[in-house]
């Protein structure tokens, strides 16, 4: 039986699926499965539905420039809040166009002066 905290706020989800595009690097596919980003989405997601849409900035090292990631929310199983124990798995879904990584520091990046 559930506690009356736990149904006022809602039952940790076992597991939230998310997708991100396809077009994001694989420098990005590290970052997003890094421990210290999922523990970050657990804890800074509260309430989970399919279709959120969370725009995360992931770390594109030194000197970089910045990757903003539009993470989607594709199925959530079990309750309806991110908990510390809920399992976060990722699927790819169609390319956005995304542009990230070192461009700041390469040919490719602006040259304005």
């Amino acid at each position: 039986m559930a506690t009356e905290e736990a149904v006022s706020e809602g039952e940790s989800a076992t597991t939230v699926v998310v997708s991100f595009p396809e077009d994001l690097s694989s420098w990005g596919r590290f970052q997003v499965n890094t421990r210290h980003f999922l523990a970050y989405l657990r804890k800074t997601k509260g309430r989970v539905r399919e279709g959120d849409v969370w725009e995360e900035f992931l770390d594109v090292g030194c000197c970089g420039n910045t990757l903003d990631v539009p993470l989607r929310v594709e199925r959530v199983e079990g309750g309806d809040r991110m908990g510390p124990d809920t399992e976060i798995t990722y699927e790819v879904r169609e390319a956005c166009g995304i542009q990230g990584g070192w461009k700041v520091q390469s040919a490719d990046g602006p040259n304005e002066v």
